[in-house]
Parts: structure tokens; sequence; C-alpha cells
């Protein structure tokens, strides 16, 4: 089968698109024919091994892991001695967190995993686009921010993977919601949902003399110490990127009663019922896929070069098969 394997960390021109053995299921396991994928800030991180701690978890001089990718849409072509819960033709979503393998024409991957039917509504492309970004900010805003009806909530990094989702899914939770981004993305992220968009290139969100019940850094650009004065007393700040700073910060507010910091690692605590909460929300318009650019699996290295600008909106997706 068709993949993209990664020998060595490094720049994009470390990604190969080559032939390789197809996976058989094991006896618990599904073999899903991808259709769709994604490439996020995480899979360019882990290809140049960037924070270091990469190498401890997945390998110091190399990725233990070849194949990369981590979300993925696709059709179940055969299923595993074992496994009732799934048959061959269920089009199925869902996340491979801990063996990667996404961005292959195939993926076996064990059904106590993250994975769920898609919706007939769905395509692949919109299917996964929610399960990398909606996913994430679900895990956020509802399990550690417990977001609240009327509650004042920003999004730092409205316009991206994340935040996009991030602004529906707290107008869900009847906040009401503040997205912070470019000029060029002022529109896009109104037409989500947010009661007000501010231009960062414009104005500091976190010296307008605004409070917010819920700060969420969708893109890891701004500290806790830096948004504390924006907090309400009893307020949270929340990042996707775990720092050393981010660290200090939870160790520092982690009993207080007023402001805090808060974190969670969100690929390891998916589940298939929080895949099955979001194909909900999509089925009742509440949630809609935020799609930029999509990819062929050979241009996945393009992919990754886009990605690194920093300037991408919503999700960018490998399209695997036809």
């Amino acid at each position: 089968m068709k993949a993209i394997i990664s020998t060595q960390y490094g720049s994009p021109d470390v990604l190969q698109f080559a032939e390789i053995a197809q996976p058989m299921p094991q006896a618990d396991e599904v073999l899903i024919k991808v259709h769709a994928a994604t490439v996020t800030p995480s899979d360019c991180a882990f290809r140049k091994a960037d924070p270091f701690i990469i190498r401890l978890m997945y390998g110091l001089t190399k990725p233990r892991l070849a194949v990369p990718g981590v979300e993925f849409a696709g059709e179940i072509v055969a299923v595993g001695s074992a496994v009732t819960t799934f048959k061959a033709g269920d089009r199925v979503c869902g996340i491979s967190p801990d063996r990667f393998g996404a961005q292959a024409e195939y993926l076996t991957l064990p059904v106590t995993k993250p994975l769920t039917l898609m919706s007939p509504r769905q395509s692949y492309a919109e299917a996964v686009g929610i399960v990398d970004g909606a996913a994430t900010a679900l895990l956020f805003l509802r399990d550690v921010a417990k977001v609240q009806r009327g509650q004042r909530v920003l999004i730092n990094g409205a316009s991206g993977a994340v935040g996009a989702y991030a602004v529906q899914i707290a107008k869900y939770y009847g906040a009401h919601v503040t997205g912070v981004c470019s000029a060029a993305n002022v529109e896009l992220v109104r037409s989500l949902g947010a009661d007000a968009v501010i231009d960062y290139t414009r104005e500091d969100f976190a010296k307008s003399g605004q409070a917010y019940d819920v700060i969420f850094d969708a893109v890891g650009k701004r500290t806790y110490g830096q948004c504390q004065r924006a907090l309400t007393p009893q307020g949270i700040y929340m990042t996707t990127v775990p720092t050393l700073g981010t660290a200090v910060a939870l160790l520092r507010t982690a009993r207080s009663r007023g402001k805090r910091a808060g974190f969670t690692t969100a690929g390891l605590k998916q589940n298939r019922a929080n895949l099955d909460f979001l194909t909900g929300l999509f089925d009742q318009g509440a949630l809609r896929a935020v799609i930029d650019r999509c990819y062929p699996l050979a241009q996945v290295a393009e992919a990754h070069r886009y990605v690194e600008t920093g300037r991408k909106k919503g999700n960018v997706i490998i399209t695997v098969a036809a």
C-alpha cells in the first residue's frame, strides 16, 4: 500500500511517499481503508522532534513510529475475530493516539481506541476535520473549564483548527464568545458564531480592560502571566501547548479558589462517547467543519510546509482514497 514514512527527524523533506506492507487486523482490531487524514501543528512537532521530550517518548535518534498521522476517516474493510461493534462497510472516523499510521491507504486500530460511525450526512473530510479540532476543544471547554451559559469566553487563535471549533462549542454551551484572530479571518470567526472578534494586530485583549471567565489559548501564543489580569476573580486560563511556564502556572494555581491555569492531554483522553457527541452536534447543525486546504497523500510534505506558515484556517486535510 502507499503511505508516508519518516525514518528520521527533520524538515518536511524527511517525509517519503513509499510502498509498504498492508497491515492485517488482530482479533480485537479493524482494518480501515483511509479516505481522509489531517496535518496539524502536532504532526509538524513530531516530525522535527520539537520539543525534545518527543524524542524521549517516540524515539531518541529516529521516529519509532514510521507512518505519521493521528486523525482519520474511512471505511472498515475487515474486522478481527473478536470484534462485534463494527462490521465491514461501516464509515468511521477516529483517532490513533499511540500508534499513528493514518497517513496511509490502510490502518489497523483496536476497537477500544476512539472510533465511531460517521454521520450519513458527513463527507470524509468533514468527519476527520471535526475529529481533529473539535475533539480537543471539547475536552478543554467542557471538562476542564466546565463552560456555563452566560459566561464570557475568549478564544485566542479562533480561526485555527482547534479555535474554530472552540468558538462553536462555547456557543453551544451558551457562552458569550470573543474570538481573537488576524484581520483576514474576522468574518470567518463571526460566521462561526463569535459575539465579538478582536484583531490581534490592532488590539491586545490582555490589556483591553475586559475580563473573561475563560481564556482559551488554542495556539499557545500567550502565557498565564500575560492573561492573568484579563481573567475574572474565578477565571481559568487554558492552553493547548504545554511549556515549562504552563507547568509552573498549573502547580502554582492548583489549589487556588481564584484565578487558575488548566490543561489536559486531550489526545490521550478521547473516547467514542466524545466522538459520538460531536457527530450529534454536526447533525443538529450546531457544529460545522472548517476546511482550509486539501492535499493528496503524495503531497504531505507540502501540507506540512503550509501548516508551518501559521496561516491556516481550520483544518488541512489529506485525501487518501478517492
